[in-house]
């Protein structure tokens, strides 16, 4: 049997890499930091993961194991290095920490077999050619031993209710496209994943659709005192903030790959519809969370933003949705509780550049700077 190792055993990676890669064929390690829950899952040897929404089943996952990333890395170590497939699920922010176990178990592997496949699945562009320059930088000859490729991730997985213990609970709609550009013919075969041979259409048309637009929501419906996406939703003047930023980041994707409008405007219909969906009892709170990160330069609102005010147009509705995220604020989120510090501490050209990374001489530039000069205000 083909052997996969999963970084991350949350809810994402149970509820949609794991169970696909289960579903598949593999036998699926999880790894985690977070001893009860790895315990959890041992102490089981399977959970279920619930759909929720049109289509939605419920899928048994079972002959699961986890191993703990601190005490267990030996046994890391030599599942890493006997793995087919590599998978990750833990925050673009963490890769760089999991990167030594990955390593590690290179180190260990025998030059003879094939090489390790490693795809990075997190909501960024390029997660795995990331995740690639921290393992090169730690040992390139056991990086070298090891094919990479960049993947676009979604399904919406809410907070979970309590008392489910290892269960998850997900929306029936998912979508994992893997660029095999690099991989030969070390394709791994998951049935649920789509092959590609180029990913930066799918991946900016998922990340500037329903990253971009799932935030939009989170940061009005914040401000319109929403509990819930699907409650901020509710509300016209949200939706219509959401809508309107996506006809935006629609025009940037449609001219820059040349995507079909109508197509487009349909998929964003669907997003907006999953957003709704009221059987998902997904937070303002989770979605908004690190909104340093979600303003920064490569992300879901500068990125296309910029590149619609180098095209000369006028990203208004990205501008409203990054001054609403100006305004979220959550005691439980460290990046709301610094980003609030920041407005109050740092001039309005100098917070521009330290946390969108725009510079004088953009086009972005001036337009950030009021929308920043505006929120100081208040």
């Amino acid at each position: 049997m083909t052997s996969a190792v999963h970084f991350g055993a949350g809810n994402i990676g149970r509820g949609f890499v794991g169970l696909l890669l289960h579903e598949a064929g593999y036998a699926v390690t999880f790894a985690d930091v977070a001893t009860p829950l790895v315990d959890a899952i041992n102490a089981a040897g399977r959970y279920t993961v619930h759909e929720v929404g049109e289509g939605a089943v419920d899928h048994e996952v079972d002959d699961v194991r986890a191993l703990d990333s601190n005490r267990d890395a030996g046994e890391l170590t030599a599942a890493v290095a006997a793995a087919d497939l590599v998978t990750t699920a833990v925050g673009p922010r963490v890769l760089e920490f999991i990167a030594p176990a990955i390593v590690a178990g290179l180190q260990a592997r025998p030059d003879a077999v094939p090489p390790l496949v490693v795809m990075a699945c997190e909501n960024a562009i390029g997660a795995t050619d990331i995740l690639h320059e921290h393992l090169a930088a730690l040992d390139a000859a056991a990086a070298a031993k090891a094919a990479y490729a960049n993947t676009a991730v979604d399904r919406i997985v809410p907070v979970q209710p309590e008392g489910v213990g290892i269960d998850v609970t997900v929306e029936h709609y998912c979508e994992w496209v893997i660029d095999a550009s690099s991989l030969g013919g070390l394709v791994p075969h998951i049935p649920g994943a789509t092959v590609v041979d180029d990913l930066a259409p799918y991946i900016e048309r998922k990340l500037f659709t329903v990253n971009t637009g799932h935030a939009t929501a989170a940061y009005h419906g914040f401000l319109a005192g929403a509990t819930t996406i699907a409650e901020a939703l509710a509300r016209p003047a949200v939706e219509s903030e959401v809508r309107a930023v996506l006809a935006e980041t629609a025009a940037m994707l449609v001219a820059k790959h040349g995507l079909d409008p109508e197509a487009q405007r349909a998929y964003a219909d669907k997003i907006v519809a999953r957003f709704a969906n009221p059987a998902l009892p997904d937070t303002v709170a989770r979605v908004g969370r690190e909104p340093l990160r979600k303003l920064s330069r490569h992300e879901r609102f500068i990125a296309p933003a910029a590149e619609l005010a180098e095209r000369g147009d006028e990203p208004d509705a990205l501008l409203r949705a990054v001054a609403a995220a100006l305004r979220f604020r959550d005691p439980a989120d460290p990046q709301s509780q610094e980003l609030e510090r920041l407005l109050a501490e740092r001039e309005p050209t100098a917070f521009v550049a330290e946390v969108t990374g725009v510079e004088p001489g953009h086009p972005l530039h001036a337009p950030l700077v009021a929308v920043v000069v505006a929120a100081a205000r208040r």
